[in-house]
């Protein structure tokens, strides 16, 4: 397979938060957040594996600043690493108070994906080459929190 760069499967979503969306403070659900942000990682590593993909595990997740209703969220989804059947997508989530124009940081997480062949199980990704100066550093980091999941996954099998 020949491999491709971070660029070619990024996403950029965005999304109204209407009232079906938010809580009696009229602030945005956490799992309507993790939800969004699910469907861009999703859609990021289909695009990277020309697979059916499923969410393995979800890293480090923070609500960083509240949504209120009538808010805008931008989502970036990237590929930061792949190996062999499974990827890491970073999501970054920003939102904006359209009547200030005010921006700011929601929340960000790892998603590892994994990429099904049509038996349903996990099959071979294109591997990622990574261009730029910033590209090259979220693939280093990511190798390094895919060799610290593999460690905490043996860890709980224990």
């Amino acid at each position: 397979m020949d491999p491709k760069t971070p660029s070619e499967s990024s996403v950029i979503m965005t999304q109204l938060v209407l009232p079906e969306h938010t809580n009696p403070l009229g602030s945005i659900f956490g799992g309507v957040i993790m939800s969004w942000m699910d469907i861009a990682a999703g859609i990021c590593a289909q695009r990277h594996s020309r697979t059916e993909v499923v969410t393995a595990a979800v890293d480090t997740l923070h609500f960083l600043s509240p949504v209120k209703i009538g808010w805008v969220v931008t989502l970036k989804a990237t590929v930061n690493y792949a190996r062999t059947s499974s990827c890491e997508v970073g999501v970054r989530i920003d939102s904006e108070n359209p009547l200030t124009g005010e921006h700011f940081h929601t929340a960000s997480a790892y998603f590892t994906m994994v990429a099904l062949g049509s038996d349903k199980r996990p099959t071979k990704i294109p591997p990622l080459r990574p261009e730029s100066d910033i590209e090259k550093q979220r693939f280093e980091e990511a190798e390094f929190r895919w060799q610290e999941r593999q460690r905490l996954r043996k860890q709980a099998k224990d």
